[in-house]
């Protein structure tokens, strides 16, 4: 029999293997709203301390390209070790600048300490001439007073 051992918790950092996009580059962000230090380019380029939102409530996170791009990979990771609830997102894409969107995923959960206080997620998509990619982020369920925070956000 061959075996491996594994790591039981997911990885801080997104997989090397992957050409990341320069969205830097190649597309324009917008946001509903950030915290002064925590400016979104942060979680789109890898910068420790990721991005948060300025106030609580539902947060938009869109990347609009300058040209169709065929995606392949999401990343995503989302942190909170001070606040428990339960967070939903839901992730689209446009292939017409954002006038119609289609979803990728809708998902919840549920933040606790000291052991559930990070949610990594890596999709595998086949996505042709999208144009548009937003991110809506409601950070707590219940309608606490929870910001919406992002410290990972990578496309390939």
């Amino acid at each position: 029999m061959r075996k491996r051992q594994i790591s039981p918790s997911p990885q801080s950092e997104p997989p090397s293997s992957s050409i990341w996009l320069d969205v830097e580059h190649k597309a324009v962000v917008e946001v509903t709203s950030e915290e002064s230090g925590f400016p979104i380019e942060s979680a789109l380029l890898g910068v420790e301390g990721g991005w948060r939102a300025a106030a609580a409530g539902t947060q938009t996170i869109r990347l609009i390209f300058d040209e169709p791009q065929r995606l392949r990979r999401i990343w995503l990771v989302f942190e909170d070790s001070e606040n428990a609830r339960t967070q939903e997102f839901v992730l689209r894409w446009s292939s017409d600048s954002g006038n119609s969107f289609r979803e990728i995923v809708r998902q919840q959960w549920n933040f606790s300490r000291p052991d559930s206080i990070r949610e990594a997620e890596d999709y595998a998509v086949e996505l042709s001439d999208v144009t548009a990619l937003e991110l809506i982020i409601v950070p707590d369920k219940s309608g606490g007073a929870a910001r919406a925070s992002l410290a990972g956000f990578r496309v390939a």
